[in-house]
């Protein structure tokens, strides 16, 4: 009996091994069989989008989808949100308004991928308020003290998006916290909502991403034509400049950030393909058209004639 016994656990050991080794089979077919439907430039993919960017990277992928054999899907997620589930996949795109951290690199070291990262533009936090309101002026000292909890007549309350978005990140680092106020500072889940709620509500100032304001999808546009976006002095500026492509460009307005493509596939997927596009003439043409900094400004393309034929009428 024992002998048997020990023969059925050696069969089961035997059985138990080759089992997993054909599911490891079958999935390594199963990536290999999707590595090769997909190339740099055909397939499909999905990316994972800081919500406060949908807009241009909604215009990006239109016109890569138009000249390729491509279908991209775009999740649009808070900065928290999406860095988590860019960690649970097993590979993945994403659009962040920072670089990735030393620990965040270190988890991708983990799993043995060493991510791309493109620099393709960069865009800025803008302040908002009601159109009624005839001040278009605001001192970024002003705003972070009242992120500080100090009492400020001139603010009636500051407008987020979501409290786990880059916006709060970007501005809870600046004002050196690590929660809001109890009192007048409200948030609600995306970009959309605050211009929606700045719009009509006299007083409040809203903290968006920029991108949402020079390139407003068509349901928001009279939302937009509501709000003034303000001119903001900070930092060791002593004038008030207003988040313009100059401006950001020459390092004057104060909010301003960097945005990135975290290619993490491990592959020569269509992960690489979107970012060398977004980063090259044309995606760059696109990013100057929307209002944000491109990486690098596009030529302009001038045909000269050595000759000048006039036709007769």
């Amino acid at each position: 009996m024992l002998i048997m016994n020990k023969a059925m656990f050696k069969y089961s050991k035997i059985f138990t091994l080759g089992f997993v080794s054909i599911l490891f089979v079958m999935c390594n077919k199963s990536d290999q069989s999707k590595k090769g439907q997909e190339s740099i430039l055909k397939g499909s993919a999905t990316i994972l989008v800081d919500e406060t960017l949908t807009p241009i990277i909604e215009d990006q992928v239109a016109i890569f989808e138009s000249k390729y054999d491509a279908k991209i899907k775009i999740v649009s997620k808070s900065e928290s949100e999406l860095v988590v589930s860019l960690f649970k996949e097993k590979s993945g795109i994403a659009i962040l308004t920072r670089n990735l951290t030393l620990n965040e690199n270190k988890i991708f070291e983990q799993k043995k991928i060493t991510p791309k990262i493109t620099k393709f533009a960069t865009d800025a936090i803008a302040f908002i308020s009601n159109k009624s309101n005839n001040d278009t002026l605001i001192e970024l000292k002003s705003i972070v003290e009242f992120m500080q909890g100090k009492q400020n007549s001139k603010i009636k309350g500051l407008v987020f998006d979501n409290p786990n978005s880059s916006t709060v990140r970007y501005m809870n680092e600046i004002a050196k916290i690590n929660a809001f106020p109890k009192e007048r500072v409200y948030s609600f889940k995306t970009n959309e909502e605050v211009i929606k709620f700045v719009a009509e509500n006299n007083g409040m100032i809203g903290v968006v991403g920029l991108n949402w304001l020079t390139q407003p999808m068509p349901a928001m546009q009279e939302y937009v034509d509501n709000v003034n976006i303000l001119s903001v002095k900070g930092g060791s500026n002593e004038k008030y400049y207003f988040p313009s492509q100059n401006n950001i460009a020459e390092g004057k307005y104060s909010l301003a950030r960097d945005l990135y493509i975290i290619n993490a596939q491990g592959y020569s997927g269509l992960g690489m393909g979107f970012a060398s596009f977004v980063a090259g003439d044309i995606g760059q043409r696109i990013i100057l058209k929307s209002g944000l900094l491109p990486v690098r400004v596009p030529g302009r393309r001038i045909n000269i004639r050595n000759e000048i034929s006039i036709e007769k009428k």
